[in-house]
């Protein structure tokens, strides 16, 4: 085993759940595949232990969105107004208490709880830290831990870590993928998952709507060549409006069409969520951390993808974004 963090915070976090009854995993708002089936997984194999699960999103009346329908364990995950009450509160993907949304009280309130996330901008909320910013995904400590614990991977435990594995690497192109990322994902190809259906599931299948959405999005993409010291921005925005009726989540693979783009060290997609506010994911190629980017506007993220909020319109969202990455690339 490669350690994740040092020895006492494994520790401390396994005698947490070997010595509680009940267990509510979390994972972040607008849940990806990483933060829902690192959850759902390492529920299952609490389940396994004999330990009574829930998993939620911090989102009021919150359902497993459609295009994460498939993931093992979805049978856990409850609506944060019908939870019972835990032992033991785990958070999963999550870097910032604020990305737990209306979950967030119940961490603060629960009488123990661990944090297992692979960001660099973590911020140290929670009492017990499986952090490990090398992981290229937060399915890489959720394994580890499983392994910790000494329980089996079985089909759908594996299929539901592999899921948050190859989406948070892109199919394992991204720089954080590294030979101990392989390796894992051979052993949980091994216990006989369908990779090739999950495959098609999280990346090639789309609603005709969300098809459009994504051409449509990318037909109004903006090059800005200057920005960054000509390094260049390629940006677009979607409003309520323009998602047709789809979820936030749909939005999210605009962004991998625009980061393809030549001309733009950054790509971003401004995503209009249904609070009105505006969602910024970003991305770079090589040499802008857009990590730093995110976190000095109040996200977070990693140095090559990373997001933020904001409660500007528009117009000053892209304003500022711009004006950040111009003095992150003189300083």
């Amino acid at each position: 085993m490669s350690p994740f963090t040092s020895a006492p915070e494994w520790e401390k976090a396994i005698s947490a759940i070997v010595n509680s009854e009940s267990v509510l995993l979390l994972a972040h708002v607008t849940p990806d595949a990483d933060a829902l089936g690192s959850a759902l997984g390492l529920g299952l194999a609490l389940q396994e232990m004999g330990k009574q699960v829930q998993v939620t999103v911090g989102e009021p009346s919150f359902s497993t969105p459609k295009s994460l329908s498939f993931l093992p364990g979805t049978d856990l995950i409850h609506a944060p107004e019908d939870l019972k009450p835990a032992d033991l509160v785990i958070s999963c993907d999550v870097s910032s208490d604020a990305r737990l949304g209306i979950a967030k009280t119940i961490l603060e309130s629960a009488p123990l709880s661990i944090a297992i996330d692979h960001h660099q901008s973590f911020t140290g909320f929670g009492k017990i830290h499986l952090v490990d910013p090398k992981a290229a995904a937060t399915a890489e400590i959720v394994l580890e831990l499983i392994d910790r614990l000494e329980l089996p991977i079985s089909t759908e435990i594996a299929g539901a870590i592999y899921s948050g594995l190859t989406t948070d690497t892109g199919s394992f192109k991204y720089q954080s993928t590294t030979s101990h990322t392989l390796r894992m994902a051979a052993r949980l190809l091994d216990t006989g998952i369908d990779s090739a259906k999950l495959a098609r599931l999280l990346f090639d299948d789309e609603p005709l709507a969300a098809l459009v959405m994504m051409g449509d999005a990318v037909s109004r993409a903006n090059l800005v060549r200057e920005v960054a010291s000509g390094q260049g921005l390629v940006y677009t925005s979607v409003s309520i409006e323009q998602r047709r009726g789809l979820d936030e989540l749909a939005v999210e693979r605009v962004i991998e069409s625009l980061r393809k783009t030549t001309e733009a060290e950054v790509a971003a997609v401004l995503k209009q969520a249904d609070d009105g506010h505006w969602k910024v994911s970003l991305r770079s190629k090589t040499t802008i951390d857009v990590g730093a980017i995110a976190n000095e506007l109040g996200g977070g993220g990693h140095k090559h993808a990373s997001g933020y909020s904001s409660t500007a319109d528009l117009e000053d969202t892209i304003s500022k974004l711009i004006e950040s990455l111009d003095a992150k690339s003189n300083s």
